[in-house]
């Protein structure tokens, strides 16, 4: 007997859907590689959009998540949250892969992100001129979208309208 792929091949819909929630995303878990354990571990952000897209957050030197990505600059994201009603794992959410790439506070780029950031969290005006904040752009390589019960597709950053797919 032929195995079925749970996996369906991506079409517009899907690539609206998934633009959709990264472009509405304001939260996330971010998965990364503990440096000392090898574990994975994943925290709750903060997430914004750079201008080219591209997920983008806020990040101190004092978290652990910062030192990991420092340490494996690969990790994932997941968007997407459960509505107010129904099961939540019918609710669309995606998994990025990334690859974290760090702006640090005051190099070039920075004060164009901040302003970018700033308007998608403006409560972060409270902390986002720490010196140990840095924003850290989440490189999308590619993405797993479930759109809801039988609704999983795989996503190319091109799928996404990003840079580098």
């Amino acid at each position: 007997m032929a195995e079925t792929s749970p996996i369906n091949p991506t079409d517009d819909d899907a690539r609206a859907l998934a633009r959709e929630l990264l472009a509405g995303a304001r939260f996330g878990a971010l998965g990364v590689i503990d440096p000392a354990s090898g574990a994975p571990s994943v925290s709750r952000i903060a997430v914004a959009t750079a201008p080219d897209g591209q997920p983008l957050t806020l990040i101190s030197d004092l978290s652990a998540h910062t030192a990991a990505l420092q340490a494996t600059p690969t990790c994932s994201l997941l968007v997407g949250e459960p509505g107010p009603r129904g099961d939540p794992l019918t609710h669309p959410r995606m998994t990025l892969a990334c690859r974290a790439r760090f702006i640090a506070h005051g190099a070039d780029g920075w004060s164009q992100l901040r302003g970018h950031y700033m308007s998608q969290h403006p409560k972060a005006k409270l902390y986002i001129d720490f010196a140990d904040f840095s924003f850290a752009r989440l490189e999308v390589e590619r993405a797993a979208l479930n759109g809801g019960f039988g609704k999983a597709f795989n996503l190319t950053a091109a799928d996404l309208g990003l840079p580098g797919g």
